[in-house]
């Protein structure tokens, strides 16, 4: 056992997103939790809050008096304090077999999928708090309607645990669950995969593998999930807003908060239902939790009165007004997550689409050029600054430039900003009352939105004599684990 005989536990990169919520579900099983970074943040501090001691800079000494290190994917072999840990034969584990050490007594509920999984794992979360059963949840965001991203069950007696299986690394073959749920399957984290052929083959066998297995749900809107359920053994649950399916979603209105929709189950309404998120394709999220809550045992009412208080994650279409323009920040750096936010958007306020983005990876450059290029129809300017490579190495032909060319190839205006600190002083210029403006990307960029929306609302308050008051939905924002 991983855990066993382990009293001090030490976490390289504390202040991530995902590591920081393994930190705090040790914590709070009553291990002596530390941790390092590189630099100060919300997170950090938050953890050193809750009584652990975190180290900022990374030193051999840190690591003095453990009995384990934890690492992630993204910790270099080279790290003094991973170096130092191995020298001294102290064991180091990675971060999803702590986590799955951590839940194996528990039943589980593991969200996976190259994206949505934050969604859907925080709304089955929120519909189990609802419904009285306490969940613990490990999660790889900021759950607004519980102020954090990890806690553990409540429950002493049948306790869930509502977890993230991070699938970019491979990593999620190290942590079986009870139940599944897959929310898409699209090509992604081309750092680690060659396509999506293997993806999807990768996905196979975490299914047919995984020994804990009881039942699994698949979006089946999607085409990889599609070609997923074709090679499993085990007969998928679908879910989806636009193929017959078990569960399926159906929009009524057009999309206007609050988003109303009606379930059904297997051709029968089960209920109607209100949701006071943006973004319409949250509907088939919604599907997801609700096919995996009914499976669990809630009732109706209870999963209405969950969904219609959901108030979501941080940073996911989280909106900030400021002089009368609409800010809208989101995490997704993925050309459909954009898409759908832009479609969406168009559902607020009247006024013209000005979409920011900072490109991620040359290799998600390199392969889905041409779905950037079409992601952004229906901005009226989109305005790029340099890429962040996250430590790959350059693809010759593939840089910020190839973005800007398949953008403007849609008949679209693109402004290129190299660096991203002068774009602030080109919004002041360009940003109208009734705007829309869109910031892609992690948590630079939402700090930006912040400023530029406060300083808008104070411009606007001085020319009215008034004071300014800014309108922000959710907390400030922290760290994505790799945030462009």
């Amino acid at each position: 056992m991983i855990l066993e005989n382990v009293k001090r536990v030490h976490l390289l990169g504390i202040g991530g997103i995902g590591v920081s919520g393994v930190a705090r579900i040790l914590n709070g099983r009553g291990y002596q939790v530390s941790g390092s970074d590189v630099r100060e943040s919300a997170l950090t501090e938050a953890v050193r809050n809750e009584g652990m001691k975190v180290f900022i800079g990374h030193m051999p000494q840190n690591v003095e008096g453990v009995d384990l290190v934890v690492v992630s994917t993204a910790i270099p072999e080279t790290n003094v304090e991973l170096v130092a840990a191995k020298e001294k034969g102290i064991p180091v584990v990675h971060r999803s077999h702590v986590l799955a050490a951590l839940i194996d007594d528990f039943r589980t509920i593991g969200v996976t999928g190259t994206h949505g999984k934050g969604t859907v794992s925080s709304m089955i979360a929120w519909i189990l708090e609802k419904a009285g059963l306490e969940p613990g949840f490990i999660i790889g965001g900021m759950l607004n309607n519980f102020g954090t991203n990890a806690r553990a069950p409540g429950k002493v007696e049948h306790p869930w645990m509502v977890v993230e299986v991070d699938e970019s690394d491979g990593s999620h073959h190290n942590v079986p669950t009870d139940l599944v749920v897959c929310n898409f399957l699209e090509l992604d984290h081309l750092n680690y995969y060659d396509d999506l052929n293997d993806i999807i083959a990768s996905m196979t066998r975490y299914i047919q593998e995984n020994p804990k297995l009881k039942e699994v749900f698949l979006n089946l809107d999607c085409e990889g999930n599609r070609q997923l359920a074709s090679k499993v053994q085990l007969r998928p649950t679908g879910y989806s807003v636009e193929h017959e399916t078990e569960y399926k979603g159906v929009l009524d209105g057009n999309g206007q908060l609050p988003i109303r929709f009606k379930a059904i189950r297997r051709g029968e309404v089960i209920g109607e239902f209100e949701l006071n998120l943006p973004g319409r394709y949250n509907v088939v999220n919604a599907m997801a939790a609700i096919a995996v809550a009914i499976r669990v045992g809630v009732d109706i009412p209870t999963i209405q009165d969950a969904i219609s208080t959901y108030s979501g994650m941080e940073n996911r279409f989280t909106i900030v007004h400021g002089g009368g323009v609409t800010f809208v920040k989101d995490y997704n750096s993925h050309p459909t997550c954009m898409r759908k936010v832009l479609e969406s958007a168009r559902d607020l306020v009247d006024g013209r689409i000005i979409s920011i983005f900072k490109p991620y990876r040359y290799s998600l450059i390199k392969y889905l050029q041409h779905e950037y290029g079409a992601a952004f129809k229906g901005s009226d300017e989109v305005i790029i600054t340099k890429m962040y490579a996250a430590e790959e190495d350059p693809i010759p032909g593939v840089d910020t430039q190839t973005v800007v060319d398949r953008i403007r190839e849609n008949g679209l205006k693109v402004t290129y900003i190299d660096d991203q600190r002068d774009i602030p002083d080109y919004l002041y210029k360009t940003l109208k009352p009734d705007d829309k403006a869109l910031f892609f990307g992690g948590d630079d960029f939402f700090r930006m939105a912040d400023e530029i929306a406060a300083e808008m609302a104070r411009n606007a308050a001085r020319s009215e004599g008034t004071p300014a008051l800014g309108e922000v939905s959710g907390p400030l924002s922290h760290p994505r684990e790799e945030a462009p």
